[in-house]
């Protein structure tokens, strides 16, 4: 039966969907010897994918569902060709290969979801998904009126009108060489949104964390480690319906 090369990746273990996208448009990905295509069709029992110069396999490994709490300085991929510290570090002890669900930028530390079920990254990615990650975000000095008024408009952020955000001062500064402290509840995310809007909005940002994930918290999950998901936790993550909305893009934040 033939399928498209991106849903192969996933079946593989390797990368989402999005994600092989990407390394095909790279020319990272060969299919019998000769470049792959976007949306071209394969034989996993005749043809031969290669990625980076390594034949990929059908992964036949139990899937599992992963939260880690990224630090800061580390890059949301599974290698970097710059050399930076990426997050398969932190996760070398699972013994499955697994692959980061979305991102979060180099800067931030936080929430982050890795899997090997490449049916439940490519839902969870989808543009519709309607599951909120929820951030705090430390900025410097006080609070006025005039910013927060701004975080909560439908601001244009590289050309795109985002939907308004919830954001909730958590601590005001009393002085302006302290930090205050915002909570910030996004359904898109679109590239730096939460960099970009608190720029536009005057304040400078110290520190960015995703504490949840819809109702998935970190809790007391200490940064760098991890923990499996729940039988519960992944039929939440299942289970939560799309919205209406097909033309937002998920990007990192």
């Amino acid at each position: 039966m033939l399928i498209k090369i991106q849903k192969y990746f996933t079946d593989c273990g390797v990368l989402s969907r999005r994600a092989a996208e990407e390394a095909i448009k790279r020319g990272e990905v060969t299919v019998n010897g000769r470049p792959a295509e976007l949306g071209m069709r394969i034989d996993p029992d005749a043809d031969t994918v290669e990625y980076r110069g390594k034949r990929l396999k059908t992964s036949h490994s139990k899937k599992i569902c992963i939260m880690l709490n990224k630090p800061r300085g580390f890059v949301t991929t599974m290698s970097d060709e710059k050399g930076r510290r990426s997050v398969d570090m932190l996760v070398g002890d699972i013994g499955e290969r697994i692959y980061p669900v979305g991102r979060l930028d180099m800067d931030s530390d936080g929430l982050l979801l890795m899997t090997n079920d490449g049916e439940l990254a490519n839902m969870l990615t989808h543009p519709r998904h309607s599951i909120p990650k929820i951030y705090k975000v430390w900025v410097k000095g006080s609070l006025s009126d005039e910013n927060m008024r701004i975080l909560r408009s439908a601001l244009v952020i590289d050309g795109y009108k985002i939907k308004p955000v919830k954001s909730v001062i958590l601590k005001n500064a009393e002085h302006e060489r302290g930090f205050s402290v915002i909570e910030m509840t996004l359904f898109e995310g679109r590239n730096r949104q939460i960099r970009k809007m608190c720029a536009m909005a005057g304040l400078e940002v110290d520190r960015l964390s995703r504490v949840a994930y819809g109702t998935l918290r970190l809790g007391d999950l200490p940064e760098g480690r991890w923990r499996a998901l729940t039988d519960a936790e992944i039929k939440y993550l299942k289970s939560t319906p799309k919205t209406n909305d097909n033309k937002n893009n998920k990007k990192r934040t």
